[in-house]
């Protein structure tokens, strides 16, 4: 089962920052058994949130370079304040450095303006054809469903003439 832990992306500097939102609903499935009683997100998927986030940032920095952005470490995780079902988690990564396979981030993820999390995030960029070359077609139809998911969840304004005036 695949999470997509980001509802919208807010605002985005390519090379530099990303904020994006996560508006938790009683509906989100792992909430039914993580603290029944007391649902809240938990810690590793607000820190996944954060990862996701600043994936979408990398990604978007190199034109969808690779296809592969994933965690490779997370120092330095703090948890603060809950999250709970109505709430939204605002989340924001800054990249530090990056080079052709990895970059480094500071991220944080902040509810009603009190922090709830936050990391130093590293992430893996690859291609599966670097690994495999029978696989760059697996990357080319990778590259276009990511693309598609990157236009839905960063769905910029586009003025028209009506709008203008």
């Amino acid at each position: 089962m695949r999470f997509s832990l980001i509802d919208r992306i807010v605002d985005l500097q390519p090379g530099a920052r990303i904020t994006a939102v996560k508006n938790l609903s009683l509906a989100e499935e792992y909430l039914a058994d993580h603290f029944p009683q007391f649902p809240v997100m938990p810690g590793v998927l607000m820190v996944e949130a954060m990862t996701q986030a600043s994936a979408w940032l990398v990604r978007a920095s190199e034109d969808f370079a690779h296809t592969m952005v994933v965690l490779k470490e997370a120092a330095n995780v703090k948890c603060g304040q809950f999250v709970a079902p109505g709430q939204t988690l605002e989340v924001s990564a800054e990249i530090l450095k990056q080079d052709e396979s990895q970059a480094k981030l500071k991220a944080h993820g902040t509810v009603g303006g009190q922090t709830a999390v936050s990391a130093r995030l590293t992430l893996a960029k690859y291609n599966l054809a670097d690994r495999d070359p029978d696989m760059a077609d697996a990357d080319a139809e990778m590259r276009k469903v990511l693309r598609d998911f990157f236009a839905i969840l960063y769905a910029r304004e586009v003025a028209t003439a009506e709008t203008a005036t």
